[in-house]
C-alpha cells in the first residue's frame, strides 16, 4: 500500500511538474485555441515570413531593377525632359520633346512611355500624344523607328530610345515611313514639305485634319 501512494504521488507530481513547464515555454493558455490562420508571431513588429523564410513585401523584378538603373542614367539635354505622372511607377512616364533646330524647332512634343514587364528583352511601347505633321509618326501618333522594332537589343535602354527620336526630329527617315503622303512629300518637294510643317505647326487645318499651335 505504501509503495502504491508513493507511486501515484510521484505521478502527481511528475504531472504537476509538466504543467508548469508547458506553461513557461510560452505556449498557450489551457482552455483558449489560437484562430486558425493566426501566427502569435505575427503581431508586435516581427514581420511575417513565407513559408521559405523570405519577408513578405513586394519584389521587384529584374525588369522593374534595369528600368530603375535607366532612368537613373537619364540625360536628355536641353532638348527633352522626362516627367513621371506616378513617382512610384517607373513603367510609365513621358518624355517632352522641344527640338532647337530643323523643321519643327521651338515646337514642344510629348511622347507617352510605357515599359513592358519582360523589358529589357523587349522596347517600350511608345506614343506621341501631340498631333504632328512628320514622316515617321503618322496622325494617330503611332512612331515609326527601327529600335522600337526589329532593332531592339536588350543591351540598349531608355535613353537609346530618347536620342533616336530626337534624331527623327533632326533627320526625317522617308524610307521608312507612317505617313507615306508626307514621306512622299519630303521626298519629291522639300520645299512644299517644309510649308506645309509650318502651317501645321501655326495651328492650321490640312487635309481636313486640326492641329494645334505650337509656335507664334
Amino acid at each position: 500500500m505504501l509503495a502504491l501512494k508513493k507511486k501515484r504521488e510521484a505521478e502527481k507530481k511528475a504531472a504537476e511538474e509538466a504543467a508548469k513547464a508547458e506553461a513557461s515555454s510560452g505556449g498557450t493558455t489551457p482552455g483558449v485555441a489560437s484562430p486558425p490562420g493566426l501566427s502569435l508571431f505575427g503581431v508586435g513588429g516581427i514581420k511575417n515570413k513565407t513559408k521559405k523564410g523570405e519577408q513578405t513585401g513586394t519584389k521587384k523584378t529584374p525588369g522593374e531593377i534595369r528600368i530603375q538603373k535607366d532612368i537613373g542614367e537619364l540625360d536628355g539635354g536641353k532638348v527633352a525632359t522626362v516627367t513621371f505622372p506616378k513617382v512610384n511607377d517607373l513603367s510609365n512616364f513621358n518624355v517632352v520633346i522641344k527640338p532647337d533646330s530643323g523643321y519643327w524647332k521651338g515646337a514642344t512634343y510629348k511622347f507617352v512611355f510605357v515599359v513592358p514587364p519582360h523589358y529589357p528583352h523587349s522596347p517600350p511601347k511608345v506614343d506621341c500624344t501631340t498631333k504632328i505633321y512628320h514622316p515617321n509618326i503618322d496622325l494617330q501618333g503611332k512612331v515609326c523607328l527601327n529600335i522600337l522594332r526589329e532593332d531592339w537589343r536588350p543591351v540598349m535602354d531608355i535613353n537609346s530610345v530618347i536620342y533616336g527620336l530626337i534624331y527623327l526630329f533632326y533627320e526625317p527617315n522617308a524610307d521608312d515611313p507612317l505617313n507615306h503622303e508626307a514621306a512622299d512629300l519630303f521626298r519629291k518637294d522639300i520645299k512644299s514639305f517644309e510649308r506645309l510643317v509650318n502651317r501645321t505647326l501655326r495651328g492650321g487645318t490640312l487635309d481636313g485634319v486640326s492641329f494645334e499651335r505650337l509656335v507664334k
